[in-house]
């Protein structure tokens, strides 16, 4: 199964927040080969920038360390993805950066990990898996 992580659910698991024990579930499966998990570029610079904000620039930096040692598969916003990406944020109101995670999962047959309630409005594109 191919899961798409959007930025809240990884701050959720950084930040030890609810939810987090179900995205180190996930993990653990990836690790394991039995999950692949992919990210788009623009949410994972989401987590950068928010780790930034709330805890300074070190901590944004040792995030993103983090992140690289985890099976995650960064995908580049190319053309195809960010126009997709604008097309849902248009049609659907999502907030632009969470468009790309719908995007590149619509794209990979993907579900999407989240904990943000935003995801809701387009749970009738893509499974949504609830971390929280």
């Amino acid at each position: 199964m191919r899961i798409v992580l959007d930025a809240s659910a990884l701050m959720a698991f950084f930040e030890g927040r609810t939810g987090a024990e179900k995205l180190d579930e996930i993990i653990r499966l990836a690790i394991a080969g039995k999950r692949e998990l992919l990210m788009s570029a623009v949410n994972w610079g989401e987590v950068y920038y928010s780790a930034w904000r709330e805890h300074g620039e070190q901590a944004a930096r040792k995030t993103l360390a983090e992140i690289a040692q985890l099976p995650i598969e960064i995908v580049d916003a190319g053309l195809q993805l960010t126009r997709s990406a604008a097309e849902i944020h248009a049609q659907h109101r999502l907030p632009y950066a969470d468009s790309f995670a719908v995007a590149l999962a619509s794209m990979v047959g993907a579900a999407v990990a989240t904990s943000d309630k935003d995801f809701k409005r387009v749970g009738d594109m893509v499974e949504l898996i609830w971390i929280n």
